[in-house]
């Protein structure tokens, strides 16, 4: 096979001359080299302070560990730099001349699995680590079958540790092989690009690597900075949960003021477009949108803004803004794909919070139809709770009636978290599915 790699079309070699803000998410097997990953490209992007690489001098000789331990730039909680492992999602920005970037560094541990939903729930690239050495193991399908099931827009598999196997390009097209197979079944995949790397040598991670000249694809920076990522949002329907109404009372010269903030969920607001609050279903128009930096004739993912509308309709915290045409469902009844996060099971008659953008209800288990096994991607039927990490397909009956979409139709009004209300501990994410 050619050693180059994406499975829908190679990644565009072209400039992208923007400076726009790409999330990403690091994650796989314990040992694999996440964090050693980040703090290479840390290094070699120039993006580490003179006291921050001085610290990590100072602690690497104090540990004994022979060279620079580039992992401990992420490393951050005492714990994980003892043990050598990631435990909480540990984040990271930089910037180059092309991109601004924000890196979660997730957790390996399955323990942990829960770590690793929060760190890629708002990901535009998941980045899957597998050890050249193991091949794909457990917890990396895992992590890789989450990454499918948020709906990651692009996946990174970096087969890391090359040079621990000599460079072979026969490993790396056989664990590229082996993923592909494993990955067909599902749909969650938009794109996805392989890269063989060795992070603690630097091998194709900014530079490209003399040492593997089969490879003809790009470097991992490279394709962080290149990536397109702003057809990833959807443009087309309107949604603007709104987030808290506006009514300045300190300032006669807006004490006629009406406005409701919020974050723009999908779709381009304008003045003068008909628009319906939901659930009550009344109708208007949009009079205006304001910023902090003045009136804007529009308004689109994911800019906060005031919206004005031309009625005086009883719109509150936790309604939806949209639009007629295409308006999302409403109903007190969804079904999701749930990743439990709790120690205490869920259980069919479980009853929780449920927070969806920025509404807030309660929920009922009605019933769970099937648990996910990440191994072999088959849905197990016999199924009478989720324990702790495990997927499963949800029913949910609510208090209140809520304005959601599939996630697959938008990540952020197809998605929900549910609270236990005697901890206030968040136990599950929810993907909402609509038949």
């Amino acid at each position: 096979m050619a050693a180059t790699a994406t499975m829908n079309g190679r990644p565009r070699d072209g400039d992208t001359g923007t400076t726009e803000l790409l999330r990403f998410a690091t994650a796989g097997s314990v040992d694999d080299g996440k964090s050693t990953l980040i703090g290479r490209l840390l290094h070699d992007a120039k993006s580490i302070l003179a006291d921050q690489l001085a610290h990590v001098k100072e602690t690497s000789e104090r540990r004994g560990d022979g060279e620079l331990n580039l992992a401990l730039l992420t490393d951050g909680l005492r714990a994980e730099r003892e043990q050598g492992i990631t435990i909480d999602v540990a984040y990271r920005s930089f910037q180059t001349d092309k991109r601004r970037f924000i890196i979660a560094d997730c957790p390996g541990h399955e323990q942990y699995t829960r770590n690793m939903v929060t760190g890629a729930s708002t990901a535009d690239l998941s980045l899957v680590l597998i050890d050249a050495r193991n091949g794909l193991v457990r917890q990396s399908r895992r992590h890789a079958a989450i990454s499918a099931l948020l709906r990651t827009p692009h996946l990174v598999v970096c087969i890391n540790k090359m040079d621990l196997v000599g460079y072979d390009q026969a490993v790396f097209d056989a664990i590229v092989a082996d993923f592909k197979a494993w990955a067909a079944p599902f749909d969650g995949f938009n794109e996805i690009t392989f890269i063989p790397i060795s992070a603690l040598k630097g091998d194709n991670v900014v530079e490209g690597s003399a040492n593997m000249p089969w490879y003809s694809g790009p470097t991992l920076l490279h394709h962080l900075e290149s990536v397109e990522i702003a057809g990833d949002r959807n443009l087309d329907d309107w949604r603007f949960p709104v987030q808290w109404v506006v009514r300045p009372q300190n300032d006669e010269r807006y004490h006629d003021y009406r406005g409701y903030a919020g974050q723009v969920a999908g779709g381009v607001f304008r003045p003068g477009e008909e628009v319906v609050v939901l659930p009550s279903g009344r109708t208007t128009k949009v009079a205006g949108i304001d910023t902090l930096d003045g009136p804007r004739d529009h308004a689109f993912p994911p800019e906060s803004v005031t919206l004005l509308l031309e009625d005086d309709l009883d719109v509150s915290r936790g309604d939806m803004i949209a639009r007629p045409s295409d308006a999302p469902t409403v109903a007190r009844e969804l079904e999701a794909v749930v990743c439990w996060m709790a120690d205490a099971p869920l259980k069919a008659g479980g009853r929780y919070a449920i927070k969806h953008t920025t509404r807030a209800a309660r929920a009922i288990v009605d019933g769970i139809d099937w648990k996910l096994d990440v191994e072999t991607l088959e849905r197990n039927g016999d199924a009478d709770g989720l324990s702790l990490n495990e997927i499963g397909h949800v029913k949910l009956r609510l208090s209140a009636p809520l304005a959601f979409d599939s996630y697959e139709r938008n990540r952020d009004t197809g998605s929900f978290i549910l609270i236990d209300e005697a901890s206030n501990d968040t136990v599950g994410a929810g993907l909402i599915v609509v038949p």
